[in-house]
């Protein structure tokens, strides 16, 4: 039987790098795998023009594609980008900001889409262990140091009772954070001004790295931002393959894991990064020997987290289940 091509977007990951060039092979397939200056580039080539046949698409657009008349997608439980994000919340320090807390009541950036999967994560968390809720503070949407409106390619829901504006043209959340035009920021893109080490701005947990494993240790969640999807029409004529592109990722994180793994016998020499073997020691006895799993099973309870978030803040008439979102013939991942 003949292979099928597929085209594939998807960022040039660690994890990923193995699909990339060859070295991993999707069974059945002949896949061409594309990337992208930026990954909404790649988000918004497949929502927009279905440029692709298989997809990484972060979980914030997917699960808004779900609610579009005809959805055109359906994902399997692969999860290229997952980050801690307590990091990624940004204030000015003359805002008089000190703890969550203050949070209520003020201006706060955030980037690109309200609901990106970088603050539907901060916004649950600090709701659960804070009770900040969403609704509490005034929003700004737009771009860090560029000006960008929201993104227009998915539906935008803002819930009854929030205050939301996108950025007036050519503003930049970056520079209105240092100016003190809004209070706080919470973006996956790290503004220029907190880079440059700006004296008028900083992190509202400057020291993430202990809250996020004090996080991890409490909930064994380890944040989940993007999945992978499969253009429904791809799949119709294709039934097999999408347990074939599901064991073509898990084997190609595998390669990259085991480098990792076994570079300890070289203190990692092969990398840049002083002192990655303690660290990868660290996080190993944190998270355990398969630190970024794949599957629904080991998954579930992130994935409930977020999209149990995802509705509480507004963005989906009801709350999806993972039943739903993921392709039934890999639910016993």
């Amino acid at each position: 039987m003949n292979n099928i091509d597929l085209k594939v977007g998807c960022t040039r990951y660690d994890h990923v790098r193995a699909l990339f060039d060859g070295t991993v092979q999707i069974e059945g397939v002949n896949a061409t795998f594309e990337d992208a200056k930026i990954v909404s580039d790649i988000f918004e080539n497949m929502v927009r023009h279905h440029a692709y046949d298989v997809s990484e698409l972060g979980l914030t657009f997917y699960l808004r594609t779900l609610e579009m008349e005809n959805p055109p997608f359906v994902a399997i439980p692969i999860f290229p980008n997952r980050q801690f994000r307590h990091s990624a919340i940004f204030i000015n320090k003359a805002s008089g900001i000190e703890r969550p807390e203050n949070l209520i009541g003020k201006i706060i950036g955030e980037f690109g889409i309200y609901g990106h999967d970088a603050g539907v994560w901060p916004k649950g968390i600090l709701s659960d262990d804070f009770g900040v809720r969403p609704e509490q503070s005034r929003w700004v949407v737009g771009a860090t140091d560029w000006y960008m409106p929201p993104y227009d390619f998915v539906p935008q829901p803002v819930p009854a009772g929030v205050d939301m504006r996108p950025v007036a043209k050519g503003e930049m959340l970056g520079p209105m954070l240092e100016a003190g035009e809004i209070d706080a920021l919470i973006s996956a893109v790290v503004p220029g001004c907190i880079l440059q080490g700006s004296d008028k701005v900083g992190r509202l947990f400057p020291d993430y790295e202990t809250v996020e494993r004090d996080y991890f240790a409490r909930t064994g969640i380890f944040p989940i931002m993007h999945t992978v999807v499969i253009r429904k029409d791809v799949l119709a004529a294709n039934p097999d393959i999408a347990r074939s592109i599901y064991d073509g990722f898990v084997k190609s994180k595998k390669s990259a894991a085991d480098e990792y793994r076994t570079g300890v016998m070289e203190q990692h020499g092969k990398l840049m990064i002083p002192w990655f073997t303690p660290l990868m020691a660290e996080n190993l006895s944190l998270m355990g020997k398969d630190w970024w799993p794949y599957g629904l099973t080991a998954n579930r309870k992130a994935m409930d987290t977020y999209l149990r978030y995802f509705h509480e803040q507004g963005l989906s008439s009801r709350r999806f289940t993972c039943e739903e979102i993921f392709l039934p013939e890999l639910l016993d991942t």
